[in-house]
């Protein structure tokens, strides 16, 4: 019987996560035709950020840790590339996988597609329009490397078409010869799966002592708010504005590089504010269940991350992004987030609007929760177009 070989790399906790849906699918309508070996390019390296995810997501052991930790952009790609295509050359899968926009996304896509291996990009046409962000480099270029590329969203599928992608492709595909499908979102997979699951293994609330409902959950990552002091306190003077006004706590998981820059980066007087509010719940990185029951019961979101606006979407949860962008337009355009920026006033304003006319309608955008079965199902069929692919 024919089979197919794959190599995924995953680095980030996002894709990790995101690692998990396609995982879980190979393993219950695939594992007869698809090998999957996973490698790890230990770009992030707190066990909290990494380690507990593989545990409590029941993704698979990687097969491979390049253990490149911390370092420069340049130098930490240039490792991954290095030890990625020593990987492909001994592996020789029909595909490498790539999710998103990080580090390891571009490193895997140079380094497979300098030695010929297709490349699937998983969350492909996603764009900020806005070069400053190493995250858009990322992901344009793993984009133009790519032989198979995975829209979540309408608008992905849109930009990569005006980008110069065509729609009429006939197969066999290849980097010359791309193919753009508009698939839906492996997150949204992950979170009908995993909603259920966390309400019943999660005790974050409890632990908290808060209620459903009665706080807002904020996230802070992106090094263009956390290397920039003006920006940093701009955002931890709304918070505890918001604070204030409302009376709810707000529950901040504090990632690495924003407990570390906190001391230096914050005036001595928000610093000050910060650490006595009680109600600003600065906590170490939660796992990934517990940030699922926290995105469940939240009144409200604010955050930075790509992957939290989604899930605050997912949720039916009214989010505030702290970026002059997003990737996610749609749920902007559809009154259910607002971009405001790191900007005082913009944040504050927002939580007013959202408290007092919260979204009512959360339409269905990020697809109907099967995208990583479509996404195994069109590996197969390219590589065995006469394959009989049921599953």
């Amino acid at each position: 019987m024919n089979s197919l070989k794959i190599v995924t790399i995953i680095g980030a906790r996002p894709q990790i996560i995101k690692a998990a849906a396609l995982s879980r699918a190979i393993r219950q309508h695939f594992a007869h035709i698809i090998t999957e070996v996973i490698v790890h390019t230990g770009q992030h390296y707190d066990e909290n950020m990494s380690e507990v995810f593989f545990q409590e997501l029941s993704i698979p052991r990687p097969d491979y840790n390049l253990n490149v930790g911390s370092a420069a952009h340049g130098v930490q790609t240039a490792r991954m590339i290095e030890g990625i295509e020593k990987i492909l050359l001994e592996v020789k899968p029909d595909y490498i996988v790539l999710y998103g926009d990080t580090n390891s996304t571009l490193a895997g896509a140079v380094a497979a597609s300098k030695i010929h291996v297709p490349v699937v990009h998983i969350e492909a046409g996603l764009r900020s329009f806005n070069k400053s962000m190493p995250e858009e480099i990322n992901r344009i270029l793993c984009d133009h490397c790519s032989t198979l590329l995975f829209a979540p969203t309408p608008t992905g599928y849109a930009n990569l078409i005006r980008e110069g992608f065509a729609e009429d492709k006939l197969p066999p595909y290849t980097a010359d010869n791309p193919k753009v499908f508009h698939c839906g979102d492996v997150m949204y997979d992950n979170s009908l799966h995993f909603a259920t699951l966390a309400a019943t293994q999660s005790s974050i609330l409890e632990e908290l002592r808060i209620g459903e409902g009665k706080f807002i959950l904020s996230t802070i990552h992106r090094d263009n708010n956390t290397d920039q002091p003006l920006r940093l306190n701009a955002i931890f003077r709304a918070l505890l504005e918001i604070i204030s006004l409302s009376g709810l706590n707000i529950v901040l998981p504090l990632h690495p590089r924003t407990a570390k820059l906190l001391n230096s980066n914050l005036e001595p007087e928000v610093l000050l504010a910060a650490t006595a509010e009680k109600r600003l719940k600065l906590i170490p990185p939660v796992s990934f269940l517990d940030m699922i029951r926290l995105e469940q019961q939240a009144s409200m979101i604010i955050t930075d991350s790509g992957g939290v606006q989604k899930e605050a979407f997912f949720f039916q949860k009214p989010c505030i992004i702290l970026r002059s962008e997003t990737e996610w337009k749609e749920i902007v355009e559809v009154g259910a987030a607002i971009i405001a920026n790191a900007d005082y006033e913009a944040v504050v304003l927002a939580w007013k609007q959202f408290d007092a006319h919260p979204p009512s309608v959360y339409p269905s955008i990020f697809g109907d929760g099967e995208a990583s079965r479509f996404i195994c199902r069109q590996m197969l069929l390219n590589c065995y177009p006469d394959m009989n692919v049921q599953a």
